[in-house]
């Protein structure tokens, strides 16, 4: 019964911030590294970011190292994105999901323009 909720998108301007979210039940969320993935209509989706189980060992795309941030409260069990200095190419579906699981949650969209 796992479950991955996204939110947190919208719509943005070039250089704008969002916090993206992504709320996991069903499985030992703490002893699971996460990640986030986007993927762009007509795309492949894209890796973006890897977070370690405890949240000491980060890994980043090199299109968004030095812009987004990749976080954890286990507490929460939930998965966060924070997102910086935003550009058109960063449009698209955000999604969450566990390392070692083959599950997938809706997405949150996020359009940045002008």
């Amino acid at each position: 019964q796992v479950q991955l909720v996204e939110s947190g998108g919208g719509l943005v301007q070039p250089g704008g911030s969002l916090r993206l979210s992504c709320a996991a039940s069903g499985f030992t969320f703490s002893i699971n590294a996460m990640r986030w993935y986007r993927q762009a209509p007509g795309k492949e989706r894209e890796l973006v970011a890897t977070i370690s189980s405890g949240g000491g060992i980060t890994d980043y795309v090199a299109s968004v190292k030095g812009r987004f941030t990749i976080s954890r409260d286990n507490r929460k069990n939930t998965v966060y994105l924070q997102m910086n200095s935003l550009k058109a190419e960063d449009t698209a579906v955000y999604y969450c999901k566990a390392v070692s699981y083959i599950y997938w949650g809706q997405g949150t969209q996020v359009t940045v323009s002008s």
